[in-house]
């Protein structure tokens, strides 16, 4: 007798493997943790490897951060600056500096989500659209670098400023060479534009579309800063989040990344089940113990700098190499910095995008930035 195999085993793989290549990252996440339960079964001692205050700073800034967004205050303050008589090299200058400053406070991944669509209106716009992959190369650049001088730049550097207790002194002391250097660095890219003169004006000026939406998300922003600074518990600022949101904006539920979250959450559970297989902790304790700098930096280019920090950081107290290793590896490969895949999956959409030489340029500039700031590192780390 014939018997029909259901279609959904059939199809459910195919049906899988967008999201899986979508969600790469996470999937990772996801296989490692499945992985090491094998060898350290499920309890409830898997609450202990939770960082829930990290979860919760990093979901009130992305839904926070989302909510002055949308009201398209970023938007203005981009006319305000571009608009008027200047030079293509100063245009693309400013261009470049907005997510480097923006990414200290708002996120790397954030700053590329709202100056990169920018940059392509802009340079449409002046009829210049042979300097798109090189301004969207460098924005990526400007954001990943710019996101290291704060503990709020990006997701990294909100995990370990919690792990290790770090003071904000230290942090910024640790940090601001890179910074400096980075911004040295970026300034001498606009000598690859010309000087000639253009002139910016926007058809549509953007407007606030809900002022009372940003002052209220601005006064959440500085509630999770000084949360962020141990001025504020963790939950008292979810709580107030959590309660401006139903009451005002429910819609910003649905604007946070879970994907990063749930990232955190299965690298967590890696980490923690790696501490108690004994063999492997001392395997990655020595490993880390020979150079930290250099192991952080070459795992972020094979699973990206997030989830090398939280992995890593379970096996080294040299917090300070852990973080600029971190934070370097972000440049090299497209995957060592998650921010990165924003950028190109933007360009992508672009009129006669050409992958192919982006990811050239892509990788020349970065591998470039990553060589001169590794070499910043072992002078000033000797």
């Amino acid at each position: 007798m014939k018997t029909d195999i259901p279609l959904f085993n059939l199809r459910t793989p195919a049906r899988l493997w967008p999201a899986v290549k979508q969600e790469a990252v996470l999937a990772t996440a996801f296989v490692c943790a499945v992985l090491t339960m094998f060898f350290v079964p499920p309890s409830p001692a898997y609450v202990g490897y939770m960082d829930f205050r990290v979860l919760a700073l990093l979901f009130c800034l992305m839904v926070v951060v989302a909510g002055v967004q949308s009201c398209g205050l970023f938007d203005v303050l981009a006319q305000k600056l571009l608009s008027g008589s200047k030079s293509i090299r100063l245009l693309c200058l400013l261009l470049i500096l907005m997510p480097f400053a923006g990414s200290m406070l708002i996120t790397n991944d954030v700053a590329l989500l709202a100056f990169v669509p920018f940059a392509i209106v802009v340079l449409d716009m002046i009829g210049r659209p042979q300097y798109l992959i090189l301004v969207i190369t460098a924005q990526t650049l400007a954001a990943n670098l710019g996101s290291m001088a704060t503990p709020i730049g990006n997701p990294q550097n909100l995990f370990l400023y919690s792990k290790y207790h770090i003071s904000i002194a230290s942090f910024l002391t640790a940090m601001l060479p890179y910074t400096l250097l980075s911004l040295l660095a970026l300034a001498l890219m606009v000598f690859l534009f010309k000087k000639e003169a253009i002139e910016v004006r926007f058809d549509t000026p953007r407007t606030i579309s809900n002022p009372r939406q940003v002052y209220l998300m601005s006064g959440l922003f500085l509630l999770c800063l000084l949360s962020v600074l141990h001025v504020i518990h963790y939950g008292v600022v979810l709580a107030l989040v959590l309660a401006a949101m139903l009451l005002f904006a429910r819609d910003l539920f649905r604007k946070a990344d879970y994907s990063l979250l749930a990232t955190f959450v299965f690298f967590f559970i890696c980490a923690g089940n790696i501490g108690q297989m004994e063999q492997l902790r001392h395997f990655l304790s020595s490993i880390m113990a020979k150079s930290t700098l250099v192991s952080s930096v070459l795992a972020s280019q094979l699973i990206s700098n997030v989830p090398a920090a939280v992995l890593l950081s379970g096996f080294t107290d040299r917090w300070k190499e852990l973080l600029i290793g971190v934070n370097v590896g972000g440049l090299g490969t497209l995957i060592a910095s998650l921010a990165s895949l924003i950028s190109f999956k933007l360009y992508l959409k672009t009129p006669k995008a050409r992958p192919l030489k982006y990811l050239g340029v892509f990788t020349a500039a970065n591998a470039a930035g990553l060589l001169v700031l590794m070499l910043a590192a072992g002078l000033w780390n000797h």
